[in-house]
């Protein structure tokens, strides 16, 4: 998988999620096998470059390349600007949203709400990629509604305004994470240029993922929340793909290892009082089908030091052990 002088590990990349795709989760997705981690997206409003939150995403320190930053806007120049911006704080590929369907996004004619103006989306593209000498990408979605699906002329228009790589979700804008995604359309759209096409969409097992690579065709697929309090996904994956066979199931031991060493991260990239708040969702996710979860999910966001924290996940690991050797989660058999 190449996205123009970069040339990935694999074909897996870990989808930019907002309040997920932090460095952190960047950093461990690419150590369990991600290829690629685009993050989360960065507003095209200057006025927003001083804010903490703006600081926190542009970090890029320690991580493994490419390091892709995605930008959201709806106005040309501001988001040529982003891309000068971000370019400038280390980021080696530009990632245009064109995908987001939050309505805060979507009202500002953000987001995929852009997929409703074809002349817009081509203005916008053709000046992220003439402000910057890095791969411009893009992530979009079918289209608009089921009545409205023009990811095939979006894909033409970004391949003409010079876009390295496209990234589809297989729903439309009014499906938001409804219903099951479609490969349809990412099929029609790779029979139709020649840039790299990355699929998404409830790719959730290494299965899912071989199908959707041979029925659309797709060069790589683009993972998010399968992903969340899952890291592993993507070593499984790439010894599925390469293989055919099934790595065995984490052990206890290495989940905890892998979520404390998560939480630190956590802790050390945010500061411990919103460190430790971040770190409540993920570990949910991880802990998410475990006996006992529900109620040591409840204990755990009562929980205000890092170190109650920290000695919450301890004890539960350490009780799961007790009773099975590997993890099991809701629709896997023990390996």
């Amino acid at each position: 998988m190449q996205i123009g002088r970069y040339k990935l590990k694999n074909n897996l990349i870990v989808a930019p999620m907002a309040g997920v795709t932090d460095r952190p989760f960047r950093m461990l997705c690419k150590r369990m096998g991600a290829g690629m981690a685009v993050s989360e997206m960065v507003a095209s409003n200057s006025l927003l470059y001083g804010s903490e939150k703006t600081k926190r995403r542009a970090n890029h320190e320690g991580e493994v390349d490419p390091i892709s930053v995605q930008i959201v806007g709806a106005d040309p120049k501001m988001l040529a600007q982003a891309a000068r911006y971000n370019v400038d704080n280390g980021a080696q590929i530009i990632d245009i949203n064109m995908g987001c369907p939050a309505k805060k996004i979507c009202n500002v004619m953000a987001g995929s709400a852009l997929m409703q103006n074809e002349k817009l989306v081509a203005e916008i593209l053709e000046e992220v990629v003439g402000a910057v000498e890095v791969p411009v990408t893009l992530k979009i979605r079918t289209g608009w509604d089921k009545n409205n699906r023009n990811a095939v002329n979006i894909a033409r228009i970004a391949e003409a305004s010079g876009i390295q790589a496209l990234a589809i979700h297989g729903r439309t804008r009014a499906c938001a994470y409804t219903g099951d995604a479609e490969y349809d359309t990412i099929r029609a759209v790779k029979a139709e240029v020649n840039i790299p096409v990355i699929a998404n969409g409830d790719i959730t097992t290494p299965e899912k993922a071989r199908f959707v690579l041979q029925h659309t065709g797709a060069d790589a697929v683009m993972i998010g929340r399968a992903a969340q309090g899952r890291p592993w996904l993507f070593r499984e994956i790439e010894h599925f793909l390469q293989t055919g066979t099934h790595l065995l199931a984490p052990h206890v031991g290495e989940i905890q290892d892998v979520l404390i060493a998560h939480m630190h991260d956590l802790y050390d990239f945010y500061g411990e009082h919103t460190g430790l708040r971040v770190a409540r969702k993920h570990i949910s996710w991880y802990t998410k089908g475990l006996t006992g979860s529900a109620v040591f999910r409840h204990r755990m966001n009562q929980l205000e030091s890092v170190d109650e924290q920290m000695c919450a996940v301890t004890d539960f690991f350490e009780e799961q052990k007790t009773g099975s050797e590997r993890l099991l989660y809701k629709g896997e058999l023990a390996a």
